[in-house]
């Protein structure tokens, strides 16, 4: 079943019904809607992927690849219509709403829980995988990814991009929440506390400058994107001061000491001991991939 609600109306009246209620013949596990001003349609996904209409109570298509369950299914915000699912059985579907067919599969090593495109370069997209990294591919070519972003203890759940295009935000069942530069390998900010449990959802504010996110313990937290950002106006004196810092840093940023304290961030014990644990499996693989090569 979909609800559809007027916001604008629910604002003034104090009214919570919905103006609309479509209910689908199969069970739904995701939902997402076109970007656009005039736009009326939406997908759902769960056995297939449908496109709908809100004045409609049928779907307008229906798309299929493959026999497994479809857990999400997101809109393209450039490209309107470009969407793209993911599935129980690892893959990564591409579709087209114009066409009658999906356009383009890649299988991953485990299984992807969501994915966003970015909202600046309509071709590229992330996912956020079982496998704790998040890859993000130029759909153009899909065997292997532009860039894979690490730094995860458990699996990733969930990826949003920022309005910019510039970053990304994701959640995690290791209960924190990382912000990755576009083009890093890294995060650059880590966000934890004591009660938060693991995180299913993570969503930018239009101006980009918040991020919220909700958690396993049925909380909504709201975040600064940018950790040390003053709250409130600024003026010109402290505006200068940020500015001269943030040269500085990127100045002598290949210092060692000043790469170490830029990278540090505070993690929880469990975050901590996993990722060390993590760190030597790969370390070991390393060495015994280098002299099986060393043996031939």
């Amino acid at each position: 079943m979909v609800k559809l609600w007027n916001v604008d109306e629910a604002m003034v009246k104090g009214s919570i019904q919905p103006k609309h209620t479509i209910v689908s013949k199969t069970m739904l596990t995701g939902v997402d809607y076109q970007w656009g001003t005039s736009s009326d349609t939406f997908a759902t996904c769960g056995t297939s992927v449908g496109i709908w209409s809100v004045n409609r109570n049928e779907p307008l298509r229906t798309f299929d690849w493959g026999v497994d369950t479809i857990s999400s299914v997101t809109y393209n915000k450039v490209e309107t219509y470009m969407l793209a699912s993911t599935a129980n059985d690892r893959n990564i579907v591409l579709y087209d709403c114009r066409e009658n067919q999906p356009l383009r599969k890649v299988i991953l090593a485990q299984k992807t829980n969501q994915v966003a495109f970015n909202p600046m370069e309509a071709f590229n997209f992330t996912a956020a995988c079982d496998d704790n990294n998040l890859y993000t591919f130029d759909m153009r070519k899909l065997k292997t990814p532009l860039n894979v972003h690490m730094g995860h203890a458990m699996a990733v759940l969930s990826v949003n991009y920022s309005p910019t295009g510039r970053e990304f935000v994701s959640g995690s069942y290791d209960k924190t929440v990382r912000i990755f530069p576009v083009g890093k390998g890294r995060s650059k900010e880590v966000y934890h506390t004591k009660r938060m449990q693991r995180v299913f959802c993570t969503h930018y504010s239009a101006d980009s400058k918040f991020i919220l996110t909700g958690s396993d313990e049925t909380n909504i937290r709201l975040w600064k994107s940018l950790a040390w950002g003053q709250m409130g106006p600024v003026s010109a004196r402290e505006r200068a001061a940020f500015d001269y810092s943030k040269k500085l840093i990127d100045r002598y940023s290949e210092h060692p000491q000043v790469k170490r304290i830029k990278r540090h961030r505070n993690l929880p014990k469990m975050v901590k001991s996993i990722s060390k644990e993590h760190m030597n499996i790969r370390s070991a693989r390393k060495k015994k991939d280098d002299k099986n090569i060393g043996k031939f």
